[in-house]
């Protein structure tokens, strides 16, 4: 069994513990136990004591330096030992590690759910006892770039997504010295179990055709197929980026932007039976019904000089608009509107929010890229404990 000396300050202690600083007393026990350790593990290492002769010595002792470790009790500090060649590292910083690992991710955990890198730095200190910048935190970030690259990059072509929703979003990032707005795309799908997936997102300088069209590639890159719909808002780049990369997918418009659209071209008093008859349209659950309740609303009320706009606007995004009756019922209240993907916009903006101002576009895509996975992660968990 392998025995470690300790070699105790008793004044110290003593001194601790007369002045009821016990956790003096517990930093100065942890220290002693882990700097025997070190030692320990240098001998294992040099197979050799002090100032022994063998031939099986692998190396020659050299001194020590200092090294500061965070931990839960606060910062400690560590005399670790050295060897001639350098090779030699102490095993418990391999099993420390991972406690420091725990420690940034709980500090990760903090920033991506919304919480600025002034609270956590205030946290950390009420925690530890030991002040950390804001840089330091704002530097852990970093640590999430691999992990966030691996999730937006990963493979879409391991199911069909019968059903995919596109929307874009604005951001403020600094670049060169200028606070400049940049859009996010995001595109999320329902499978054909019924089941919610964030496909991928992409930090652009402007929501344009092109920029559009090179983020519907990237998902084509990734392996994603056409879908039977894709549903959007009236963004003319989007409608004409969907046609040139997704042939033989249907143009779903969202019915919740049509509406708005229709009711902001009509008169804000003295329009109840107009609005219970628009609404009507949008609540059929047959194709055949919905194009029946139009021409019944525009028959009634066509000849009303004030709805002339309201009704051209509703005739020309009608079709586009009940795409999704052709759908099965099971899926037809999920694929009508946008309104998912605007939550989870919303998700997004409340983080984005603390931060206000993005310090460059890469971390914009990290925070933004590390909240959507954490979205992902959740929709999948509940998907499993459903099926269950």
């Amino acid at each position: 069994m392998t025995q470690i000396q300790f070699n105790l300050n008793l004044d110290h202690l003593k001194e601790s513990v007369m002045n009821s600083d016990i956790d003096s007393v517990v930093k100065a026990s942890i220290v002693l136990v882990l700097n025997s350790v070190m030692e320990k593990d240098r001998d294992e290492y040099l197979q050799a004591g002090a100032y022994e002769r063998s031939t099986d010595r692998q190396d020659y002792r050299n001194g020590y330096y200092d090294r500061e470790l965070i931990m839960s009790i606060g910062k400690v500090t560590l005399r670790v030992p050295r060897t001639r060649k350098g090779d030699f590292s102490p095993s418990l910083f391999e099993k420390y590690a991972r406690c420091d690992q725990a420690f940034v991710l709980s500090m990760l955990e903090m920033v991506v759910n919304g919480v600025s890198t002034r609270k956590v730095k205030n946290i950390v200190q009420q925690l530890c006892g030991e002040s950390v910048s804001k840089s330091f935190v704002s530097s852990l970030t970093e640590k999430l770039d691999p992990v966030v690259n691996t999730w937006a990059n990963r493979p879409l072509n391991t199911c069909y997504y019968p059903y995919i929703f596109a929307d874009a979003m604005y951001i403020k990032v600094r670049e060169h010295n200028r606070v400049v707005s940049k859009a996010v795309y995001i595109a999320t799908a329902i499978t054909e179990n019924n089941a919610r997936e964030i496909l991928g997102f992409k930090v652009n300088h402007s929501e344009s055709y092109d920029a559009w069209k090179e983020f519907f590639q990237y998902l084509q890159s990734r392996g994603l197929q056409s879908p039977k719909l894709l549903i959007t808002d009236a963004h003319k780049g989007l409608k004409k980026s969907i046609k040139e990369v997704f042939v033989g997918t249907v143009w779903q418009r969202c019915t919740v932007h049509l509406k708005r659209n229709i009711f902001n071209l009509m008169p804000k008093k003295g329009i109840e039976d107009e609005k219970i008859g628009l609404k009507r349209i949008f609540e059929a659950v047959k194709v055949e019904d919905a194009r029946k309740f139009k021409d019944e609303f525009i028959e009634r009320f066509g000849d009303n000089p004030k709805l002339e706009k309201a009704i051209q606007t509703l005739e020309d995004g009608f079709e586009d608009a009940i795409q999704y009756l052709n759908e099965p019922i099971k899926f037809q209240q999920y694929i009508r509107s946008t309104n998912s993907l605007e939550r989870l916009n919303q998700e997004v903006r409340r983080r984005e929010q603390v931060i206000r101002v993005f310090p460059n576009t890469q971390s914009a895509f990290r925070l933004i890229g590390a909240v959507l996975m954490h979205v992902n992660e959740e929709q999948l968990l509940k998907k499993i404990v459903k099926e269950k």
